[in-house]
């Protein structure tokens, strides 16, 4: 007998220093989402719930010709970048030089993204195609045809660079030869701007040379990434015969290191667009809403999400459809849906994102994903983490008879005093923004900085996301 009471004693004291000397995650004051299973050790009776977007009626939205667009928002309010064609109905069939010759790139702005005007911008003379003068970049042969701007949020960029861009196509192998002669090489241009309006090529020549893309012809997005240190660009490759997404980064935005594939493809499945940026709550997490391109259904298409952290490969832990083709045939159509880049906060609680035909959809602050515990109770149980700060706020939704209970443990998993579950005043509504407190109040400054497990049991309970505050 007291063999077998010392063998479980070591047992438990060897678990134990296993659990302590797991990897403590440093999160300090940033904001966590349940896209992926980062924080998540364990899952009982409870899962990662994918929540689609609501459609809204369209009020006054551009109406964007070509697959690509791009939303902004800046000191101007929203700024709606989209494809336009001198010749109404063009096609590639008819002509590809004309057909990219006619391309070119139009802009709206709104003040809530509901409501969008075209203004008379006179960069341009007058085109009868577009007698709103909304145009703010033609006669750039290939860029117009994906041209998509971002917001240089580097420190110390130039007032004259606040904007940059990126567009253009690669030409397919031994085609449009002597177009090529004339024109000079494909590959992705670089462009710069003060307002997002007035632009000028950063150089002449392609910054991402044509032989990376495989053609190039999707949305190819860069931006600058804080947790990087770098401006970090998602393009369009074939990889082993499939639409996919590769990367690169650079630190001057001329100079790119080599691309690294993606393995984001499930078997057999064609991922038209990266549509690849980083998430405005928590820019340490990028957001993907890529298209999947069902070339044997009508050619089809579904929206999908993805996430990525830093460097990371996309994490695929949903791979059912975010957004779908829906009732009726426009959906249907060939290459129907594709998301525009373009995540914002247009509501106290509400985010929204663009389809390129003007629809918008809306979701809750930090929403896309949750974890979903169902009325007889789940629990979740996060890795070792270490933190900064005094307070915990979680992002949560509850149904009025569900409830949640918060305990912070030690890297073992021992509940600290004061902080138990039996310690947690209950938990329930639905609120972006809510403060935990325990019986002796909500400050949690005495194990800011020490390796800590966080519980939370829940009862028809959705958690969407939870930081650590410094009170000021």
């Amino acid at each position: 007998m007291k063999t077998i009471l010392s063998v479980l004693i070591l047992f438990c004291m060897f678990s134990l220093d296993c659990l302590a000397d797991d990897p403590v995650l440093e999160i300090g004051s940033r904001r966590e989402l349940f896209v992926d299973r980062f924080l998540i050790d364990e899952l009982d009776h409870a899962e990662l719930k994918l929540h689609p977007p609501q459609l809204m009626p369209a009020v006054t939205p551009p109406r964007p010709h070509g697959h690509y667009a791009t939303v902004l928002k800046s000191d101007r309010g929203y700024q709606f970048y989209y494809r336009g064609d001198t010749q109404p109905g063009n096609h590639w069939k008819k002509g590809w030089e004309q057909y990219h010759d006619g391309e070119v790139t139009l802009y709206a702005e709104s003040s809530d993204a509901i409501h969008w005007t075209l203004p008379h911008l006179g960069i341009y003379p007058d085109h009868p195609t577009f007698p709103q003068g909304n145009v703010v970049l033609m006669n750039e042969f290939l860029v117009n045809h994906n041209f998509t701007p971002f917001i240089d949020t580097r420190p110390g960029v130039p007032e004259s660079e606040k904007y940059k861009a990126l567009g253009g196509l690669a030409y397919q192998p031994n085609q449009h030869l002597e177009v090529k002669q004339r024109r000079g090489p494909g590959g992705l241009k670089a462009f710069v701007s003060p307002d997002g309006i007035h632009w000028k090529p950063l150089q002449q020549e392609p910054v991402i040379p044509e032989e990376w893309g495989k053609y190039f012809d999707s949305q190819n997005y860069a931006f600058w990434s804080e947790s990087e240190g770098a401006y970090v660009c998602y393009f369009r490759r074939f990889i082993k015969g499939y639409r996919g997404i590769a990367r690169t980064t650079s630190q001057d935005f001329i100079h790119w290191t080599p691309l690294v594939e993606m393995q984001a493809n499930l078997p057999n499945e064609h991922l038209y667009t990266a549509c690849t940026q980083p998430y405005f709550r928590a820019p340490h997490i990028y957001f993907a809403l890529p298209t999947r391109f069902m070339a044997k259904r009508g050619s089809a298409t579904d929206i999908l999400f993805m996430s990525a952290r830093a460097n990371s490969q996309f994490d695929r832990e949903f791979t059912q459809s975010y957004i779908r083709p829906g009732i009726g045939q426009d959906g249907w159509a060939n290459r129907a849906n594709y998301a525009a880049i373009g995540i914002h906060q247009t509501g106290p609680a509400e985010m929204s994102f663009f389809l390129t035909g003007g629809r918008r959809y809306v979701t809750r602050l930090d929403g896309i994903a949750s974890v979903n515990a169902p009325l007889n109770g789940g629990t979740l149980v996060t890795k070792p983490l270490q933190f900064a700060g005094d307070e915990l706020e979680i992002n949560y939704s509850t149904s009025a008879a569900g409830q949640i209970l918060v305990e912070l443990q030690d890297a073992a998993g021992i509940p600290i005093p004061g902080f138990s579950l039996d310690d947690c005043e209950p938990i329930y509504g639905d609120h972006v923004a809510r403060i935990v407190k325990w019986k002796q109040g909500s400050n949690v400054s005495s194990i800011s900085g020490k390796p800590v497990r966080l519980r939370f049991d829940m009862q028809d309970a959705d958690l969407y996301a939870l930081k650590f505050n410094q009170r000021k």
